[in-house]
């Protein structure tokens, strides 16, 4: 078994692994390169695989750094299968599509500039066309679903807590009459965030890939990030200015709307003043986004759910409003009431934030918090570390705004978190390969994890290949131990069907037959490394498992429709 690191080596955005093992070649993600314009132009580079080659390709999540290629890879000549969770799938249906019509608008931009100049047109790196023809190749899996792909690869995707639908993956591959177990931690979340479950602790892996995006840093004040928030925008709001968030249209935003509506109601003495404040998510494809959550919501956490379950919808709140045309946009750039505005893109690179940082980036009375990791060479990265002036559109606008970093809403684990998730193990794996992370961090995290777990760590050379199974590992290798240096409408649809309201009687009688299946079947839900490996009848496994998990996810669609 070979692996090949092709993307998310040398910077964090890019994820793509090439693994070859028997006579199948499989990707791990097919994201796209952002930040810098030289790191975007490796996005019109040819794959260094033939697309047509490839046969199977498992998506850890949708972010576009994990998926923005797929629509390309189809393109250039793919024809297998995409394998990923049902609610990555949702998402990627909305944001594939938006990144294919932000290619298109891209281009046409550059090309009315190239014929005023004279020079040749450009063609996009896919269109919003491209990516619905992807879609037809895609294959949703339920979380914790074994999934025999072929006679000698197995998969499971289990909750990787980063974003709705983000997996962590287990692949059980047979070569011959062994086993190998590899395991892709996507990216991981970290632990007690609203709306999503903790990241699923993984008890073995022959080979782990795993990210490390703040593998050497800590968020700091987790338990006061809301309240951090809560205090800016009241101070910048009692001065008459308008709080400008940029923020990822896909899990960030509905993270803040959640933590805002939960505020709101435990603070009675500043309620009826927050309540006067208008919070504005000014980004179709967050207000997208947003509806595909609600769709999703058997899969949110305990405390999440347990709100749903008593009628207050999470993610609605009533001075909330969710902007639609670019008129409405724009109109909230010539208001003079203090407000929120939560708009993409999240590193300020593209989209509608732009033009409320335009707007407000001068004024002293406003402030802009980022709430999320900025990669190199964003314009998201300038202005957080400083930058007195920034050119937007082509005009130098001086900041003069209040700038705030509150990291606590960070989608990744810290450097604590992702050694917490390791320590998790019971059979550590041989090998650790380190991705996804800027060079410090990747080398002071592989440091970390061999003194403190005694694991051996490898960072992966770009475009290199390893040979998993000899451990021919080459001697240029860097380790750790040799670099110490929707509205929700009146007629509501699940899946496409129309239910009426659900009575009291029916979710109890839905609740109590999850009890029963669970004591039924309890023996046969431990589902452990040994019995796979023993030819274990995967197909009964999921009958059973799946029984439960459509059951749990009835329940929950049915309370949002209810408003129980």
């Amino acid at each position: 078994m070979k692996i090949k690191f092709l993307g998310a080596v040398e910077s964090v955005t890019g994820s793509c692994h090439l693994i070859e093992v028997n006579d199948k070649k499989i990707l791990l993600d097919c994201g796209q390169f952002q930040g810098k314009k030289e790191i975007e132009q490796l996005n019109y580079k040819d794959f260094e695989f033939a697309p047509g080659d490839i046969d199977y390709l498992l998506l850890s999540h949708a972010h576009i750094d994990h998926s923005g290629r797929i629509p390309l890879l189809v393109k250039k000549g793919f024809k297998g299968k995409i394998f990923c969770s049902k609610p990555t799938y949702d998402l990627c249906e909305i944001m594939l599509r938006d990144s294919g019509h932000i290619h298109e608008v891209e281009a046409e931009w550059k090309n009315r500039k190239a014929e005023r100049a004279g020079r040749e047109k450009v063609e996009p790196l896919y269109t919003e066309s491209d990516a619905e023809e992807s879609f037809k190749y895609f294959e949703p899996l339920l979380y914790e679903q074994l999934t025999e792909i072929d006679e000698n690869l197995t998969v499971r995707f289990n909750d990787a807590g980063h974003i709705l639908g983000s997996a962590i993956i287990e692949i059980w591959i047979k070569e011959g009459e062994e086993t190998t177990k590899l395991v892709f931690s996507g990216d991981l979340g970290m632990k007690d965030k609203p709306i999503l479950k903790d990241p699923t602790i993984i008890e073995k892996a022959d080979y782990l890939i795993i990210e490390s995006t703040y593998g050497n840093r800590l968020h700091e004040k987790i338990g006061e990030r809301i309240d951090i928030l809560a205090n800016i925008i009241l101070k910048t709001v009692r001065r008459g200015g308008t709080v400008v968030i940029p923020s990822f249209a896909v899990g960030r935003t509905q993270e803040i709307i959640y933590e805002l509506n939960q505020y709101y109601d435990g603070n009675k003495k500043i309620q009826s003043e927050l309540a006067q404040i208008p919070v504005y998510i000014d980004s179709p494809l967050a207000t997208k986004a947003t509806e595909v959550f609600k769709k999703n919501a058997h899969v949110f956490d305990e405390e999440a759910r347990e709100y749903i379950m008593i009628g207050d919808n999470p993610l609605e709140f009533e001075n909330l409003h969710f902007t639609q045309s670019a008129e409405e946009s724009k109109a909230l750039n010539t208001s003079d009431e203090p407000k929120i505005i939560i708009s993409a893109s999240g590193m300020c690179d593209a989209g509608r934030i732009k033009h409320h940082l335009k707007h407000n980036l001068w004024k002293k009375k406003s402030s802009v918090i980022f709430v999320g990791y900025q990669a190199e060479g964003t314009l998201g990265r300038r202005i957080r570390d400083g930058e007195k002036a920034v050119k937007i559109f082509g005009e130098e606008i001086q900041i003069n705004a209040e700038i705030y970093s509150v990291e606590g809403f960070s989608g990744h684990a810290d450097k604590n978190g992702l050694l917490d998730w390791l320590s998790g193990f019971k059979e550590g794996p041989k090998q650790v390969f380190i991705v996804h992370g800027e060079d410090d961090s990747k080398k002071e995290f592989a440091l970390e994890i061999n003194n403190k777990l005694g694991l051996d760590c490898v960072i992966p050379l770009p475009g290199k290949e390893y040979d998993l199974i000899s451990e021919n590992f080459s001697e240029n290798q860097v380790t750790a131990k040799e670099d110490k240096n929707i509205n929700i409408e009146k007629d509501k649809k699940v899946d496409g069907k129309c239910l009426q309201p659900a009575s009291k009687e029916k979710i109890d009688e839905l609740l109590n037959e999850i009890v029963k299946l669970k004591e039924l079947f309890q023996d046969s839900l431990l589902l452990t490394e040994e019995s796979l490996n023993n030819n274990i009848n995967v197909e009964d496994f999921n009958i059973i498992n799946n029984k439960i998990l459509e059951i749990e996810k009835n329940i929950v669609n049915l309370t949002m429709l209810s408003g129980k």
